[in-house]
């Protein structure tokens, strides 16, 4: 029998934040894939090395982890006032399934630096030393994200002293600046409630924070569940029982939000709604053994990512985080010891993060205008990435 060769398509491997995937130019990709459907699925799945039994993506780029199975497809802006389209897929490690509702916050760190090196960016707007404004349209939910990307001899500077919890070596620091993260128009409580109540068979009545900034959050106190606040991967990620009871509270979230009409849909969503859990500040010890005094910290957050709990934080997550602390009442807010903010420093099982937000109260409707942190990336490898003919 007679195989064909492989295909071969031009990529960059990158780290964003505590996150890294697959980045491509979207006219690099083959015909059938320049475009939505399941030719690209098929494409990012085999890229992945998924659908994988195992868990493992072995034969792939991913690294069997929500943080290492995704992929960014770029291409020079249709929207007015911005310099490149952004659409991220978040790729299932065991299911034949791309995740397209949400953002990767700490991909988007790389994103502008792909952009530039990639001729994406008019060179006009490119400073030969200094820091360049790179504006990001977020194709998958529409919002705009500036990057602040440093330049130096007309390059992009990946090296530098900033060090990111979560990531082991330093690099130059990105401002990475989500622009409008909820519309005016948009509800940014879905419920209309700052605190509802979610009703769960076979598991309990738990207060929760639903919100939608960034991407759609469900917060819950860590007592209610029987946390702590302070617990490792580890400690959920071992235990098959609290991974389904948060699976079933995050279904029934989503439900409650309008993002999907039924529990069963849920399955086919798995990337959206996130649930995260809140606690006051702590001292605790962190994933390598670093010791975070609870001075240090405003509350600790811990958020699961495609069924897991995450080593460190989403960029996206760490945008409501921010939003929700800023508004009085929220379960965030009060875990931060309530009254107004516009910043947070929290614990998660990495170290600890700073986000800042600006919010804003009209006709008893909450607004944000931005949220900001800091990330870093670089490029770890570039060339030519590899799939087998039939999967396209």
């Amino acid at each position: 029998m007679t195989y064909l060769p492989q295909l071969k398509i031009l990529a960059t491997y990158m780290r964003g934040g505590t996150s890294k995937g697959v980045f491509f130019k979207l006219t690099d990709l083959p015909k059938a894939a320049q475009v939505a459907g399941q030719a690209r699925d098929n494409l990012l799945l085999r890229v992945i090395g998924s659908p994988d039994p195992y868990g493992k993506q072995t034969d792939g780029m991913g690294g069997a982890t929500s943080s290492t199975s995704k992929t960014v497809i770029l291409s020079k802006s249709t929207k007015a006032e911005h310099d490149v389209d952004y659409l991220f897929g978040q790729v299932s490690i065991d299911k034949p399934f791309v995740d397209w509702s949400g953002n990767c916050g700490n991909l988007t760190a790389a994103v502008g630096s792909f952009a530039i090196s990639n001729g994406l960016v008019d060179a006009k707007r490119l400073p030969e030393n200094g820091v360049a404004v790179v504006r990001i349209w977020q194709a998958n939910i529409e919002k705009t994200i500036i990057a602040h990307v440093p330049m130096t001899n007309g390059e992009v500077q990946e090296t530098g002293d900033f060090e990111l919890d979560g990531v082991t070596f330093p690099a130059a620091e990105v401002q990475v600046d989500f622009v409008s993260p909820v519309d005016a128009s948009e509800a940014m409580f879905p419920t209309g409630n700052i605190v509802d109540d979610i009703e769960v068979a076979g598991i309990g009545r738990f207060k929760a924070t639903m919100i939608n900034a960034g991407i759609p959050t469900i917060f819950l106190n860590a007592k209610d569940i029987g946390y702590q606040g302070t617990e490792l991967q580890e400690a959920i990620n071992s235990d098959e029982e609290a991974l389904a009871k948060f699976e079933c509270i995050r279904a029934h979230g989503a439900v409650k939000m309008g993002l999907i009409n039924s529990i069963e849909e849920a399955s086919g969503r798995q990337h959206t709604p996130k649930v995260a859990f809140v606690s006051h500040a702590q001292s605790y010890v962190t994933s390598s053994n670093k010791h975070v005094n609870a001075e240090q910290i405003d509350l600790h957050v811990r958020a699961l990512s495609m069924g897991k709990l995450h080593h460190a934080m989403m960029g996206t997550a760490a945008v409501a985080i921010g939003t929700a602390a800023a508004i009085p009442g929220t379960l965030v807010n009060i875990a931060a010891g309530g009254g107004e903010r516009n910043s947070v420093v929290f614990g998660h099982p990495s170290g600890t993060l700073k986000v800042g937000a600006q919010t804003l109260q009209l006709d008893d409707k909450w607004q944000v205008n931005k949220v900001s942190m800091s990330r870093s990336a670089r490029v770890l490898m570039e060339g030519w990435v590899r799939i087998p003919q039939d999967k396209l």
